[in-house]
């Protein structure tokens, strides 16, 4: 009760937010159901079914990292002096932000059951005069518990990775560096590529394995990259812009990092499918994947940026009384941004263009 409570009386941006993370759910819960009526109706295709729903995995991915993110910044999750006194710690407060997610994205697969029942005509009869019957397996009776078992999927994965990340800590760990995981994120970025080389000409589940592990290489590479862009930025007598730019982007190397790779393999990944289907090419169930990819590894990467300003509010209200002029911190903002831009760019590019290579055979 105490978490409706709190979700009821948030602020409307991040009441904005959490609607964003039930959409999200929504798309991946419609996708699973999608994946399940493909089963129910092409009994005799175990195999591509199987291959379909294990596609869902990177929806489903992208939006427990975007509810993590959200749940993060969520204000009324956020330690303050006086709650613990009245029994709402750092261990509550996490129950809460956890409560919080799974209520968000149960409402979007309660959404996804709707529609999907809607369009196979379950509930006033097939509209669009029967388009998606085909699709759906209209004609085939949906096993309930197998449809609310996938469906409680997505909540279930959500709120455990919520309650993971913002679970109070007894001991401060290390501050490893940012650019330890470097030999790492190129070794998996080139095995990656290797993998989707091999699978070419074989299933798509070997493809699926390559892309995977490029992604968490470029995921694993994106905090070094952050930070040699901020060291960039401070070479050669630096001015007082380029160098708060390139401290702030050292600084925030390891939070910024990882949601950038991810942005940059979601790229690249977009940019492969584009060169081998065109954007006629695709059938909608895969635009929608696509479109909830997109969405949430761009919001993630958004949440992250707001976070990050959050953390730097005393730092920017010293610099205003210190007689900052406010345009030298909007500057320092372009600045990181342009910089970020012209390095993960031509990246995501490349990587998009190598990886196409081998499936065009």
């Amino acid at each position: 009760m105490l978490a409706l409570r709190l979700v009821r009386g948030t602020h409307p941006v991040v009441q904005a937010r959490r609607l964003l993370v039930a959409a999200a759910a929504a798309g991946v819960g419609f996708l699973l159901l999608c994946a399940l009526g493909y089963a129910v109706g092409h009994p005799s295709h175990a195999g591509d079914g199987l291959l379909r729903l294990l596609w869902c995995a990177l929806p489903l991915a992208a939006t427990v990292q975007f509810a993590v993110a959200v749940a993060r910044t969520d204000p009324s999750t956020r330690p303050r002096p006086g709650l613990s006194a009245i029994g709402l710690g750092p261990a509550r407060l996490t129950a809460i932000a956890a409560a919080s997610t799974a209520v968000a994205c149960t409402l979007g697969s309660a959404v996804a059951l709707l529609c999907y029942l809607h369009l196979r005509g379950d509930i006033t009869g097939l509209p669009f005069d029967g388009a998606a019957a085909d699709l759906l397996a209209a004609d085939q009776p949906l096993p309930l518990a197998a449809a609310l078992t996938l469906l409680a999927l997505v909540p279930a994965v959500a709120a455990t990775a919520a309650g993971l990340s913002l679970r109070p800590r007894t001991t401060e760990r290390a501050p490893a560096s940012p650019t330890a995981a470097l030999p790492w994120g190129v070794a998996l970025l080139a095995v990656g590529l290797a993998v989707e080389t091999y699978a070419a000409r074989g299933d798509g589940g070997g493809v699926l394995a390559g892309w995977i592990l490029t992604a968490v290489g470029l995921a694993a590479m994106g905090p070094a990259l952050t930070h040699a862009c901020g060291r960039l930025l401070q070479t050669a007598r630096p001015g007082a812009v380029r160098l708060l730019a390139g401290r702030v982007l050292m600084s925030e190397s390891s939070r910024l990092g990882r949601p950038l790779g991810v942005v940059a393999a979601v790229g690249s990944g977009t940019v492969a499918g584009l060169a081998l289907y065109g954007s006629t090419g695709l059938g909608p169930l895969t635009w929608l994947g696509v479109t909830v990819v997109v969405a949430c590894t761009v919001g993630t990467l958004l949440t992250a940026a707001l976070e990050s300003k959050q953390t730097r509010t005393h730092t920017t209200e010293a610099l205003l009384r210190l007689g900052a002029p406010p345009t030298v911190l909007r500057t320092t903002v372009l600045l990181r941004a342009t910089t970020l831009l012209a390095v993960f760019a031509p990246l995501t590019w490349a990587i998009g263009a190598l990886a196409a290579i081998p499936l065009r055979g």
